[in-house]
């Protein structure tokens, strides 16, 4: 038959299989190829992901076993039965607000090596954490209202204040910046040089600042605070030492900016300068005309403030800004570097 002519003989087989247990040589060579493959098939079966997907899937696993847990602790709190009475609950939303404060560090720190849309992603569920956290707080721990002018024992600049932010609380909404009601700041300042220093005489520990309704003034900042939000600016230079979390900026105009944070949000600019000491992505969105530059600030005692809120070490990401409305692979024309020539010396706010 046929087939019969591709099949080895009995005799030749026998012949060849009784060489290769004869000759040694052959044996190791058969033996360091079965090594071979069996190595090659051990490196497939064990080969490391690619280090870069293995961070990212690292870093989303922390952060939502982070999220999960904040917000199994808020439905706990929100379920106490006669909350009011419960004087445990305060301190644990306070932990709770550290813990997404905690959060949102973790993604400024890593935001420089995660996708963009990872990075929006986070920012928003952070930004629905704090809003969570409010909801709750309000709900078990009410706030008493404020009182009108009918109430004798209330200060006219009380009352004026609380008609300006609940003005400002309305305008905020639907945006993504909203003005904090009970937080310290500069409000509604025209042809003026306001100063402030954090975390010097009596005023303790200050965890968010205001700038709000800004008009051709010199803003001056010295020593650190946790959070710092700038809303409706024009014409405006504001120096600002270190913040320890967060910088969140909207609807400003024909400004010029100095500041050191872990991460800075900027909407709506509009013809900018922003010089930034920051450890993350500078974020920018709906924002044109705006140029960034180097950290320039100087103070007394500024050195040592950068080093407590870990920004002492220039990481250069003052020039790598993303622009979360230019998706092309090209540069982004909403912004640019601020050429030598044009930038500021080294501003000292001493005096």
């Amino acid at each position: 038959m046929e087939e019969d002519n591709h099949l080895p003989t009995p005799t030749t087989s026998s012949s060849a299989s009784a060489t290769d247990h004869s000759d040694p040589s052959l044996q190791r060579k058969h033996a360091a190829m079965i090594e071979r493959l069996s190595n090659l098939h051990q490196n497939r079966s064990t080969r490391k992901p690619d280090p870069e997907s293995n961070s990212t899937t690292s870093f989303l696993s922390r952060f939502f076993q982070s999220k999960s847990s904040i917000e199994s602790t808020l439905t706990r709190i929100r379920q106490t039965p006669e909350p009011q009475s419960d004087p445990t609950l305060k301190p644990e939303l306070d932990n709770v607000s550290i813990s997404i404060t905690n959060l949102e560090k973790l993604v400024a720190e890593n935001s420089f090596s995660l996708p963009s849309y990872e990075v929006r992603t986070c920012l928003k569920t952070v930004a629905d954490l704090k809003q969570f956290v409010e909801q709750v707080t309000c709900e078990v721990i009410p706030r008493k209202k404020f009182a009108f002018k009918n109430k004798s024992e209330k200060k006219i600049p009380v009352q004026k204040d609380v008609a300006y932010e609940n003005r400002m609380d309305t305008e905020s909404q639907g945006s993504g910046f909203r003005i904090l009601e009970n937080s310290p700041g500069f409000r509604d300042k025209k042809n003026e040089d306001l100063v402030k220093e954090f975390n010097r005489g009596n005023d303790g520990e200050i965890r968010e600042f205001v700038l709000s309704d800004l008009r051709h003034c010199d803003v001056r900042l010295m020593g650190c605070v946790s959070a710092l939000f700038v809303n409706k600016l024009i014409d405006c230079k504001v120096y600002v030492g270190p913040v320890f979390g967060s910088v969140l900026i909207e609807e400003v105009e024909n400004c010029v900016f100095v500041m050191a944070s872990h991460q800075i949000r900027i909407h709506q600019a509009k013809g900018c300068d922003f010089y930034l000491q920051v450890r993350s992505r500078p974020i920018i969105e709906d924002s044109n005309s705006v140029r960034f530059a180097p950290y320039c600030l100087k103070y007394d005692g500024i050195e040592k403030d950068l080093e407590e809120a870990n920004l002492g070490e220039e990481t250069g990401n003052w020039s790598n800004v993303d622009d979360f409305k230019w998706l092309r692979a090209v540069q982004s024309p909403n912004w640019s570097i601020l050429p030598e020539n044009e930038r500021l010396g080294t501003v000292d706010i001493s005096n």
